[in-house]
């Protein structure tokens, strides 16, 4: 007879194996002596594997990947999964409850890794997670959004010369993966500092839900699983092309902005892709394309100050990028 795989010990728990829990890690207390916790969904599976961390909301109004971790929740079975997923849909609690990115001390959580247990409140919450769940984890999927106003084209972050990580950068089945090497105070660079594979998905804006973004990470999650063997199943993917460059295409005047394109669309040098104008007259400026590229980011506030990021463009090598328009096209009409 197989011998009956360990409980997972966490949170001064037993998760017993082929079984799933909703666990909590006391995080701090507010004003009025009322607890917060960070809730955490444990799936220990009935089989030895991985043990894969998906985590949201480390900036406070970034919903999407609250939601994906939500949809999660009905796709994992522990009787049939191999390994040990934990699902974390909110890491700040405190922005959360805010709708801010930021802690109430205006610090950046994922600036603030691995954090002590005598700092700052964000440097404590942050020596938690490090802590309490990255220390347990083989595999890391930390689910982002864009700033408020800012829109992103489904995308993953990471390290592009590891090969885990482009595996399950691969798997996720995102259409962009940009190659980033995160800084140690992030919550990313901290594990790879580890040794721990990290991959980034980033899609939608804040205080937003985007099905296009949800549905994408949903997906995604599924697939890195089903990459790593923790789940039966086929990979669902767009294959993924990976961009070389980026940059912010900064307004050079004051005014109101007519947009001429859409998130995901191709450019070409010169194309006129915004115009600027004063609230009080007709002259307007175009705003021309400094290069050919995919627009992957996006501001949605029709107003500018000179100096302000409009068009994130990523850059691509040889024919890629003409793979990648053709791809999303795709892509976008899947999720439509």
């Amino acid at each position: 007879m197989a011998k009956r795989r360990e409980a997972f010990e966490f949170a001064g728990e037993a998760v017993a194996a082929g079984t799933a829990r909703t666990l909590r890690l006391p995080a701090a207390r507010l004003y009025n002596d009322t607890q917060l916790d960070l809730m955490v969904e444990v799936y220990h599976g009935s089989k030895p594997g991985p043990t894969l961390l998906v985590c949201a909301a480390i900036h406070g109004d970034e919903l999407n990947g609250i939601e994906i971790c939500r949809r999660l929740m009905g796709r994992i079975n522990p009787k049939a999964l191999h390994g040990t997923v934990l699902l974390v849909p909110i890491v700040n609690v405190f922005g959360f409850i805010q709708k801010s990115r930021y802690l109430p001390d205006r610090r950046d959580l994922n600036r603030c890794f691995p954090g002590s247990e005598k700092g700052a409140l964000a440097s404590r919450l942050a020596n938690l997670v490090a802590t309490e769940l990255l220390s347990r984890a083989s595999h890391i999927i930390d689910l982002h959004t864009g700033a408020i106003h800012r829109d992103n084209l489904p995308q993953i972050r990471c390290d592009t010369t590891d090969p885990v990580m482009m595996a399950m950068a691969g798997a996720f089945g995102a259409p962009l993966i940009m190659d980033s090497r995160a800084k140690g105070v992030s919550l990313r660079g901290y594990a790879n500092q580890k040794g721990i594979p990290c991959i980034l998905y980033e899609a939608g804006e804040a205080l937003r839900f985007s099905e296009l973004a949800i549905r994408t990470g949903v997906r995604g999650v599924l697939n890195v699983m089903r990459m790593l063997e923790m789940q039966k199943g086929p990979i669902r993917r767009t294959t993924a092309v990976s961009a070389i460059h980026s940059y912010w295409l900064r307004s050079d005047a004051d005014g109101l902005v007519n947009k001429k394109i859409r998130l995901g669309q191709r450019v070409n040098k010169g194309n006129i892709i915004a115009h600027i104008v004063s609230p009080h007259g007709t002259e307007a400026l175009p705003v021309r394309a400094p290069s050919d590229g995919i627009i992957i980011g996006i501001s949605n506030i029709p107003v500018t100050n000179e100096g302000e990021g409009m068009f994130h463009i990523a850059q691509f090598q040889g024919d890629e990028i003409e793979i990648l328009n053709e791809q999303l096209d795709e892509f976008l009409m899947e999720f439509a």
